[in-house]
């Protein structure tokens, strides 16, 4: 029985090489006007509102709707360069930043310099007009100050200059990942192919499938508002699997062309195998992506959305515009030739290092299976004490001057640090009882450890209808006491003193927000886990109609998660390599991350696992027992799943040198986690488990039916050694 999918891939690849020059001209005017779509229509962003969530996400609308300005804000922090603060040359320079702030013309108000409680430091507090984006002019006052009190350490941050510092520190970052990336990826396409056009094919279906997706974004954030890292999540998941496609397509059309074949039946030969293989795996990142939707959140939202259409955009070039160049290029794709590296290559025996590793693997299965769990146990099992967060202060590297003076602001400035927003909303006739009730939960709060002074008055709006008391608390954000202290304002302080007026209440700011999408994300985690195993039990079920291929993917998919989130606890929780990284550990892993690794891990993973499961399949349907289609089907596969790795490996440690805490974090969990899934889990425990079962990993069939494409009879006799 014909497969459908492969009937799919092989019809479409049979047409477009058939006609390459309408396949190649239809795939550029398709990117062209995917690319066209982003400059006609404009990409609709997240705003706010889309970030609500929980009881903080109710306090922030009641904030929204009750008209309260929340204008940018600027901050100057005087304190001493060494020793104590001289109070009276302290006074001066937050008296000439004052005079300096107020006539520019960005400025509405500068409040009067207030004192820390502890006397260390002067903070002077400039409140912004609604358009004024730009921080430069105050900036500029700052370090005339500084020059005049050079004794004196005076330093800016605020809403707009803290912003753009980490914005152009992020854009440095991207940047100069992307900068070594294309050359890393283009060098270890050359190794893999000894020839410059096979090197370039892949990153050029990876580039337009990127470009095609960017644009089409465009019209479809209209509908899911588009983040502002969702641009990153497409080139990271766009570069990753249009290379991996390439590389699987382009491997087997020059394995088949070796034997003897035409370049139009090499196409269709590997438009019936890998092409098949690419549908499959594609389905099943698709897959995996969707299981973002499950967190309800704005955030994965946009990159599930943008991640399944880069992959779909992928996998079109991969079936129509691919084959299509193969065809026209037949033999001119292995020129030029890069001399020295092709002469190597050709006389490089295929799979020669793999079949050391899986000598003995086949030959010991048992013991070999029993020797890798171990060390994939060992790598897991912290993290099951993973602590997640949201990204704040802490997590900011010190190297960003704007950064450092707003930490060392909150320090000195509880008020400036970790807050709770209590809002209230009633009648405007209840203004006074709910001003009493909010000062009893404010003298409560501050009996308790959890809460101090914070200094600040009770705000009410206009209208008298909606109060805000702001709550301090003795605590870095991410100590694990603020979630107390929250949790006890929502449940007993704020009760206690509003249940008898019977108004609507809410606890919000920056630290109910975290509280509350972390709770989110720990009750729904499970939930996506649950879903994304589902999906590739069925994926690989329905694919190889095996109930055992399917339980053995789903359990070596979470082996790999496993040690992804082991990783990130050890290194970023625990301080792991702190020096080598070049980062200080908050003690926490950053809240959106442990998702986000999981789904691009389990995409990429299913990609070469659904190649090695295909080809394995493909010696047992010619006749070989399944010990030995597994020993030749890795050997066959192992060239291509090394370079695959080797590009995402590469790209990812890229990202593990970068400044930014949550880009080292990604890119340490992905690398690390594929090196070892490459290895260990790819060419120890799969093969292991295979031959352990044999005939078995078929079930219920005793043995898979044919593909149905051609089987070549030159085919070289196999060995178990």
């Amino acid at each position: 029985m014909t497969n459908p999918i492969s009937s799919l891939a092989h019809r479409t690849a049979r047409w477009c090489a058939l006609h390459p020059w309408r396949a190649i001209l239809g795939w550029v005017a398709f990117v062209a006007f995917a690319v066209g779509l982003a400059t006609m229509i404009p990409t609709h962003e997240t705003t706010d509102a889309d970030y609500r969530l929980g009881e903080s996400g109710r306090a922030d609308a009641i904030v929204a709707s009750a008209g309260f300005k929340d204008p940018d804000t600027e901050q100057v922090l005087i304190t001493a360069r060494s020793g104590d603060l001289d109070t009276q040359v302290a006074e001066q320079a937050a008296g000439a930043v004052v005079t300096g702030m107020k006539p520019l013309s960005g400025v509405d108000e500068v409040a009067e310099p207030q004192v820390s409680p502890d006397g260390s430091a002067y903070l002077v507090s400039i409140q912004l007009a609604r358009d004024q984006d730009d921080a430069a002019p105050l900036q500029a006052v700052t370090k005339a100050v500084q020059a005049d009190f050079p004794q004196l350490d005076v330093r800016q941050t605020g809403d707009v200059s803290l912003d753009d510092a980490i914005n152009n520190r992020v854009a440095d970052d991207l940047s100069s990942a992307e900068t070594l990336s294309l050359p890393v990826t283009l060098i270890l396409m050359l190794l893999a192919f000894g020839a410059l056009i096979a090197a370039g094919i892949p990153v050029l279906l990876a580039g337009t499938s990127v470009a095609a997706t960017v644009g089409i974004l465009a019209p479809v954030s209209h509908l899911i508002h588009a983040d502002s890292t969702v641009t990153s999540m497409i080139v990271l998941i766009g570069m990753a699997v249009g290379v991996d496609y390439s590389l699987f397509y382009l491997k087997r059309e020059r394995e088949e062309r070796a034997k003897g074949h035409s370049s139009r039946d090499a196409v269709e030969i590997a438009a019936q195998t890998s092409g098949h293989s690419i549908l499959v795996s594609g389905a099943a990142v698709i897959c995996a992506m969707a299981g973002l939707f499950v967190m309800g959140d704005s955030t994965f939202n946009s990159l599930a959305v943008g991640s399944i259409i880069v992959v779909a955009v992928a996998v079109l070039g991969s079936i129509t515009v691919l084959p299509a160049l193969l065809a026209k290029l037949g033999r001119w794709v292995d020129r030029p030739r890069v001399p020295l590296l092709h002469r190597v290559m050709r006389r490089s025996r295929r799979g020669a290092i793999s079949g050391r590793v899986l000598g003995p693997v086949v030959r010991h299965p048992l013991v070999s299976l029993a020797m890798a769990t171990v060390v994939v146990v060992l790598l897991a099992i912290p993290a099951f004490g993973m602590k997640t967060h949201s990204a704040n202060l802490e997590t900011l590297p010190s190297s960003i001057p704007e950064a450092k003076t707003a930490q060392d602001l909150s320090h000195a400035f509880p008020s400036e640090g970790t807050t709770a927003d209590l809002v209230v909303k009633a009648k405007a006739s209840q203004q006074d009882e709910v001003a009493a009730a909010l000062a009893q939960v404010e003298a409560a709060a501050e009996d308790t450890p959890l809460f101090r002074p914070s200094g600040t008055e009770i705000k009410v709006s206009k209208d008298g209808t909606t109060s805000v008391l702001t709550l301090a608390m003795p605590f870095d954000e991410s100590d694990h006491r603020v979630d107390t202290a929250i949790k006890e304002l929502r449940s007993e302080l704020a009760p206690a003193a509003l249940e008898d007026l019977k108004v609507e209440h809410a606890v919000g700011g920056d630290a109910a927000e975290s509280l509350d999408f972390v709770q989110r994300e720990q009750s729904r985690l499970p939930l996506v886990i649950g879903f994304v195993l589902l999906l590739t039990l069925l994926i690989m079920g329905v694919t190889f109609r095996s109930v055992p291929i399917a339980l053995i993917s789903a359990g070596l998919n979470l082996a790999s998660v496993g040690v992804a989130f082991g990783l990130m606890t050890l290194v970023f929780q625990h301080g792991w390599f702190e020096s080598a990284l070049d980062f200080s550990s908050p003690g926490f892993i950053i809240d959106w991350l442990p998702l986000f690794v999981l789904v691009v891990l389990v995409g990429l993973w299913m990609d070469y696992h659904v190649f090695v499961v295909s080809r394995i399949r493909e010696h047992v349907q010619r006749g070989l027992p399944t010990r030995l289609a597994v020993r030749q089907g890795i050997a066959d596969t192992a060239g291509v799943v090394t370079s695959a790795a080797a590009v995402m490996v590469s790209v990812f440690s890229i990202f593990a040198t970068l400044s930014m805490l949550e880009m080292k974090m990604m890119g340490v969990a992905l690398s690390g986690a594929i090196l070892l899934d490459a290895t260990l889990i790819r060419l120890v425990m799969l093969p292991a488990i295979l031959c352990l079962l044999g005939d078995r990993a078929w079930w219920p069939t005793r043995r898979p039916q044919p593909l149905g494409h051609r089987v070549v009879e030159d085919e070289p006799a196999y060995e178990l050694v």
